[in-house]
């Protein structure tokens, strides 16, 4: 007798997906592409992805029955099954991994998901019976486990009230968590329900004549009415110069009563303006963009460093969303979204979404369903290399903004995509077009440009005419030789960095090695601590005195003496930009030093914090990683140093002189990119290594 079946896509690392039955009712009612609560091996419970629904028994084993449908519609379409597909076997991974990578964590509940309280959630009336039983024993347990909440309410469909409470911000799931999520709401102010009768209104103002603030803030609140607008507790205080007391007063005399509103936690307030008139090459660009892109899918920009590459993507984009089509932007850094989410949304206001791992599970569902349902604000998608696996229904173009980064790649774990590569065949699978812009791009990109593969179109001159940055080369060896050496700095860069701070402008150092000092070495017998996980020496943090591995964030405590031979003389060799922060508050003591790296932006608002006190100008002096070479855009940095250009140079790998030209390009970039031109200063011992790249 022949059943129904469903294949189904688990997010487990196996080559296959997996046949449950279902009844003919459950099989007319699924679509591919909905959530299914299955079970799998003994005792273990996933959240399943319908990828093919047939009538043909499974040969090698029996199907069993789904234990739940968690979804009327569904939260994956086909274009994104198909580029699953194809990003599965190009990798060589698994369908599973891809699902994993893909979806939101609270999508992907399992028996094995660890559920944790949100201390902010404090609603309990809208919780029924068995939400209120899970709440309550998170009171008491600091986290509990899908089968922990089976055996508390006894039962084995425990997944649709998980999600519920989810839905409601009562719980999170098990995921790297920045800064708790909180939702974001806005307390309002109205009328008790009572004084809707006219005749209840006549007595109110008699009944405050004594309380005199209590019967200003009612007539203000009046006031506040005309406008037919909801009126918020803060505005009323503010309009009617009474404390929030009086109004909790207010509220106990059951004159009025407060009310919240969720609002999406990236909004925009301000009136967008017109784009920015595009100068004679930028115009001459994008009209050689708009004819290429007849012949061409794809087309690599090749714009110079403040060539203004933004404004001619912001031109290409509202012709897009003109359309009625979705717009990806791609960004191989988190940093750089805090700029040009502002520079965006002072065009296209809340047509822009927002889509990285440093966003709270919350807000990347909320994103996600924008996407899904093609909302007026999930226009325009601006995100990481995570970005390129979400729900697009018309998506028209994508903006590949500095392709040749290499934190497009995706290493650890399984999937190990390039979001590039990945980008150009999803925009294939939507008869889409991409733009591939970068001031120094890749080896591969440029090659398939000049084998006419891509189209290719060159931005030579920098916005407003401004020079290109004067290179200056410092040899190390010469300084070291002579003693002109102050620490890891050269008297001519201490000098330059003088200068410019007496002119009141910033300066950049680069330095592409965080921490204070890769190495610990014992004077004695030579050994340095090992990571025992990958054997790489750890590297040292002044800060929190202790030793980390940056490959698999391994750390302990800084010993006191070597473990080998049990001497004291330890010895840290090598720097990084921890140790070059402290140096430059010896040599600058006035002045405010900042540092941009992993440990300073590990906060959900860390790169917006730095970023911004850096643009307000309360920063003299920024160090940093990489992080500072991928496209930001700093008026008044009229100096750029950098460190140690052979620690670029010598990396054991066979793509390390394209990407130390790269970094050193891209960070030379951030001079002189106002009016005044700006000055490189590059460290190196290594002096006829950087005489080979064409500055």
């Amino acid at each position: 007798m022949t059943g129904f079946f469903i294949d189904v896509i688990l997010p487990i690392p196996i080559q296959k997906t997996f046949t449950y039955s279902v009844t003919e009712a459950e099989y007319e009612f699924i679509q591919k592409g909905v959530r299914v609560a299955v079970s799998f091996g003994n005792k273990k419970m996933y959240t399943g992805l319908v990828f093919h629904k047939h009538q043909t028994p499974p040969e090698l084993y029996e199907a069993k029955e789904i234990l739940q449908i968690l979804d009327n519609q569904p939260i994956v379409n086909f274009h994104q099954l198909k580029h699953w597909a194809w990003v599965a076997k190009y990798y060589m991974c698994a369908l599973g991994d891809v699902y994993r990578a893909a979806l939101p964590s609270a999508f992907l509940l399992e028996s094995e998901t660890i559920v944790y309280k949100n201390q902010a959630f404090k609603n309990q009336d809208t919780l029924d019976d068995d939400e209120f039983l899970i709440v309550e024993a998170l009171q008491h347990q600091s986290q509990l486990t899908i089968h922990r909440i089976e055996e508390i309410l006894q039962k084995n469909k425990v997944l649709p009230i998980v999600n519920q409470l989810i839905e409601k911000s009562a719980i999170f799931v098990k995921e790297e968590i920045y800064e708790q999520y909180k939702p974001k709401l806005i307390q309002y102010i109205r009328l008790h329900p009572q004084y809707n009768d006219k005749s209840h209104l006549e007595h109110l103002l008699e009944a405050l004549s004594r309380a005199k603030k209590q019967r200003e803030a009612v007539l203000h609140y009046f006031q506040l009415m005309t406008s037919k607008k909801p009126v918020k507790s803060k505005q009323l205080e503010e309009v009617s110069g009474v404390s929030s007391a009086v109004l909790k007063a207010l509220v106990k005399k059951e004159i009025f009563e407060f009310y919240h509103i969720q609002t999406d936690r990236i909004s925009y307030k301000g009136a967008t303006c017109k784009l920015k008139d595009l100068n004679e090459f930028q115009e001459k660009a994008l009209q050689e963009i708009q004819n290429t892109f007849e012949e061409k899918d794809v087309i690599l920009l090749h714009g110079v460093t403040s060539s203004g590459k933004t404004e001619v993507y912001t031109k290409l984009i509202k012709q897009v969303i003109d359309k009625g089509k979705q717009v990806l932007f791609l960004l191989p850094e988190i940093a750089l979204t805090t700029q040009i989410i502002t520079r965006l949304q002072q065009y296209f206001g809340n047509q822009i979404a927002v889509f990285h791992s440093r966003h709270s599970m919350n807000e990347r569902v909320e994103v996600w369903n924008n996407v899904l349902g093609h909302q007026p604000k999930a226009q325009i998608i601006l995100g990481a290399r995570s970005s390129v696996f979400l729900p697009f229904s018309n998506l028209g173009l994508i903006i590949v903004d500095e392709e040749h980064e290499t934190s497009y790649k995706q290493f650890e774990p399984s999937p190990r995509y390039h979001a590039r590569d990945t980008a150009i065949v999803l925009s294939k699978i939507h008869q889409a077009k991409v733009l591939l812009g970068s001031a120094t791009p890749s080896l591969e990109s440029f090659y398939n440009a000049k084998e006419h593969k891509y189209g290719f179109v060159e931005l030579t001159h920098r916005y407003g005419n401004v020079q290109m940055p004067s290179i200056e080369l410092i040899d190390l060896k010469e300084k070291h030789r002579k003693r002109e050496m102050n620490g890891h700095f050269s008297d001519i860069l201490l000098q330059q960095i003088h200068d410019v701070l007496e002119k009141k402008e910033q300066v950049i150092l680069f330095q592409n090695r965080r921490g204070f000092s890769p190495i610990v070495e014992c004077k004695t017998c030579g050994s340095s601590p090992q990571c025992p996980n990958c054997d790489v020496s750890l590297t040292f943090h002044k800060f929190k005195n202790e030793l980390r591995c940056h490959y698999c964030h391994y750390q302990r405590a800084m010993p006191n003496s070597c473990g080998a031979c049990g001497s004291n003389q330890l010895n840290t060799k090598g720097f990084g930009t921890e140790q070059i922060e402290l140096e430059l508050k010896k040599h600058f003591p006035t002045h405010h030093i900042g540092r941009m790296d992993l440990d300073t932006t590990r906060g959900k608002y860390g790169y917006q914090k730095i970023i911004g006190a850096f643009e307000a100008r309360e920063i003299d002096i920024l160090v940093g990683t990489q992080m500072l070479s991928k496209g930001l855009d700093f008026g008044n940095v009229s100096l750029v140093g950098i460190l140690n250009a052979d620690t670029m140079l010598n990396f054991p790998d066979f793509r390390a002189h394209e990407r130390a030209y790269h970094l050193m390009v891209q960070v030379s970039g951030r001079a002189g990119r106002l009016k005044k031109r700006g000055k490189v200063m590059i460290q190196a011992v290594n002096r006829s290594a950087g005489n080979t790249y064409p500055f």
